[in-house]
Parts: structure tokens; C-alpha cells; sequence
């Protein structure tokens, strides 16, 4: 199975962006894209998703399941992740349910 790995930042510390860029490739702002073992995939995520702060994250990669990827997510967004028996479908949270920064 492929090792592509995409995370995706949205006003993240600049070191969160230093520390992604060292592995990955920047093709555009905050976008990250680089083919990385499971260890450094789950370890980089772990630090941008503690680190997040006001930001937010969202982490892509291949999985063995029905929909041949996973999707999470960090910092407080609408969008969200469900899961629907077995996938994960994109839900719209209520704007007064959002935490106001």
C-alpha cells in the first residue's frame, strides 16, 4: 500500500510549518504532500494536531478500509468528520455550535 501522506494547515505556528516542510513537500500555503513511513505519518501528525492551538489540521493518508483512505482532523472547523457505518462522510456543524476565537 502507498505511503502518500496530506495534511492540510489553516493558521498553524510557523513552527508546525518548519517542522511539516522537513518531511514534506509545500506545493501550495499550508498544503503538505510527501510519501513518509506509517511511524513518521502517525509522529508528525501527533505534533501538528498538539500543537494546532487556534489553527486547525486536517491529515489524509491510505488506509485498509472501504474507502481506501482516513481522514482526521485537529482544531475546531465546521466541517467535521462522521463516521456512517464504516465511512467517513464531511458534516456541517451549526455556526452557533463553533467556538468563537
Amino acid at each position: 500500500m502507498s505511503n502518500l501522506l496530506v495534511i492540510s494547515t489553516t493558521a498553524v505556528p510557523d513552527y508546525v510549518r518548519g517542522s511539516l516542510s522537513r518531511w514534506l513537500t509545500e506545493p501550495a500555503p499550508g498544503l503538505y504532500v510527501g510519501t513518509v513511513s506509517a511511524r513518521v505519518r502517525d509522529r508528525l501528525w501527533e505534533a501538528v494536531s498538539d500543537a494546532v492551538e487556534d489553527g486547525a489540521a486536517v491529515c489524509v493518508h491510505p488506509a485498509d478500509n472501504e474507502q481506501r483512505y482516513i481522514v482526521k482532523t485537529a482544531g475546531e472547523r465546521r466541517r467535521r468528520v462522521a463516521d456512517f457505518e464504516g465511512l467517513q462522510l464531511i458534516e456541517f456543524r451549526d455556526e452557533t455550535d463553533i467556538p468563537q476565537v
